[in-house]
């Protein structure tokens, strides 16, 4: 019975670790790119988002392909949560979000009603390889 006990707590400790060891090593520092539906349901437009993770905080930038870069606020970064919020014509639209590798699903609404909840996948831009240096 007590080499039982001994081996369910080890296992739980085990999958505790793994967990936590999961949640500390997402970082979304980086670009992600993703295409939101226009909120007259007609098209949609691409958008680039630019992040700084340092801890839990979390600050960058979304750019529409029309636009200036906008200045994220309220951003921070939970284990595999993340939120943010980005000011718009007037009012913020929120994102709440999970991080899965490298892609995030966020879902979005408006301060104040005048633009509809939608959701919106992104997906992380890889950088690219750099050729090999030529041999002399």
């Amino acid at each position: 019975m007590r080499k039982l006990l001994t081996l369910c707590l080890a296992a739980v400790l085990t999958l505790t670790f793994a967990t936590l060891r999961a949640h500390a090593a997402t970082d979304v520092t980086g670009t992600w790119t993703g295409t939101i539906s226009a909120p007259d349901g007609n098209g949609g437009f691409d958008l680039t988002f630019n992040f700084k993770q340092d801890g839990s905080a979390l600050t960058g930038t979304v750019i529409a392909a029309q636009g200036q870069p906008v200045t994220i606020t309220n951003g921070k970064v939970d284990g595999d949560k993340i939120s943010f919020s980005v000011p718009v014509n007037g009012t913020t639209i929120t994102h709440d979000g999970t991080v899965n590798g490298d892609e995030i699903k966020l879902t979005t609404k408006s301060s104040d009603g005048s633009f509809p909840g939608s959701t919106l996948t992104l997906k992380r831009v890889k950088p690219e390889a750099k050729p090999p240096a030529p041999q002399q």
